[in-house]
């Protein structure tokens, strides 16, 4: 089987968007909210509930990624479940090979999550903040496995951003 015919297999599998985020650096234990290093961010749409009890959800990540790097030496991280009209911060986050993505965050309204310090993406339908709990080598990706420390709503309006195809799709 070709790389192409998987592809264009897997193209067929609609799935939600989300933007997976870290601090590049630890924080200052004494007040996660404190800006201590460069936010990092990536959009992925390999992102799944793994269990209730204890509450664990699953990213896979490009192996040797920025993304992947950094999420073996930082554990806390955040996710934003993105909104249909948020298309063009999914589309922002997924450009290869930047170098920096400080100006990535500079006109996207945030908040910093208190557990993870990382940027919840305001308007998005959910944000989860997660403590790693295992990683799994699998091909040319990293399997992370997160404990959910917190799980909020912010948004109820409007649908999800969904990917089919290879392009952002709305649903309706």
């Amino acid at each position: 089987m070709s790389n192409d015919d998987f592809r264009a297999a897997m193209s067929r599998l609609a799935s939600g968007v989300v933007l997976v985020t870290a601090r590049e650096a630890s924080l200052d234990a004494d007040d996660p909210q404190a800006p201590v290093g460069e936010d990092v961010g990536m959009t992925a749409t390999a992102f799944l509930s793994v269990s209730l009890d204890p509450p664990l959800v699953m990213v896979s990540v490009r192996e040797g990624s920025r993304m992947d790097d950094l999420l073996a030496e930082q554990p806390l991280w955040a996710v934003s479940v993105l909104a249909e009209s948020q298309r063009h911060i999914a589309g922002r986050f997924a450009m290869k090979g930047r170098i920096s993505d400080r100006l990535l965050f500079e006109d996207i309204p945030y908040v910093r999550g208190g557990a993870s310090g990382a940027p919840l993406v305001g308007g998005a339908l959910a944000n989860l903040e997660c403590r790693t709990e295992q990683r799994i080598p699998a091909g040319d990706h990293t399997l992370i496995i997160g404990r959910v420390l917190t799980a909020t709503t912010p948004s109820a309006d409007g649908g999800p951003l969904a990917y089919f195809r290879g392009r952002y799709r709305q649903l309706g």
